[in-house]
């Protein structure tokens, strides 16, 4: 597990002229991204659903989700985002990373381009 700080912009994904600029704790043990829930509402994304996640010492907590569009360098993906609440730091998670073809290095510290591999399926008929 890594840690770093980047900016990333992150749009209404209806209504891309709607957008911030924010302040994100990369975590590679992050799976979802989170964006506090005023900064969401005040770009009108909604929540779709809500979801118990668990916190490190195992207590639970619900979570509202939604989908936003986020932009880091020149790469830019529709991603979920768990709308935060007090205490809850801005993430941003594997998940987006994965969206945007990237990678985050721990070694380095550093965000990187994620290999992009598809396999190749031949059929052979008789």
């Amino acid at each position: 597990m890594g840690l770093t700080h980047v900016e990333a912009n992150v749009a209404n994904p209806f209504d891309p002229e709607r957008h911030q600029e924010i302040h994100f704790l990369v975590d590679s043990g992050a799976v979802y991204t989170v964006v506090p829930a005023a900064q969401l509402d005040e770009l009108g994304i909604e929540s779709a659903r809500e979801r118990t996640f668990y916190l490190a010492n195992g207590a639970p907590v619900k979570r509202r989700m939604g989908e936003a569009r986020i932009t880091y360098r020149d790469e830019s993906a529709t991603c979920v985002v768990l709308f935060g609440e007090e205490g809850d730091k801005a993430l941003l998670g594997v998940t987006t990373l994965e969206n945007l073809g990237l990678i985050f290095d721990p070694m380095q510290q550093k965000i990187m381009p994620l290999p992009m591999l598809i396999a190749e399926v031949r059929r052979f008929f008789g």
